[in-house]
């Protein structure tokens, strides 16, 4: 399993960033971080010791969908699904439709935090 890059920036630097990406300004390197976030803490509720040991679940027991994940942890759907929805959104798990299921993939496991 890969490691993800994520890096902590003002959204205004975000911002910035994004626009002079855009204009061609600047041009990313592989190794920058993809995923962004405001704040330490922000980050820290994402990837929370809870929230990792679920990446490890979904990535060593390969659930084929959300309540399948939860019987395997023992959390409840509802919360389990809100869980994945925001660290979908953030790209650290992908949420695919297979067989009228929606089913969890750990995008990483492992992560490279960089503060600006």
């Amino acid at each position: 399993m890969k490691t993800l890059t994520i890096g902590i920036m003002s959204q205004d630097k975000i911002r910035e960033r994004v626009l002079a990406i855009a204009k061609g300004d600047i041009t990313p390197v592989e190794n920058e971080p993809k995923i962004w976030f405001t704040s330490m803490r922000s980050l820290a509720e994402v990837l929370s010791d809870e929230n990792r040991a679920l990446l490890k679940v979904i990535f060593e027991q390969n659930p084929q969908s959300i309540s399948s994940l939860a019987a395997m942890t023992g959390r409840k759907s509802s919360n389990l699904s809100r869980t994945l929805k925001t660290m979908s959104n953030y790209g650290i798990v992908e949420m695919r439709r297979e067989n009228h299921h929606v089913r969890p993939i750990a995008r990483a496991t492992d992560f490279q935090i960089l503060a600006a």
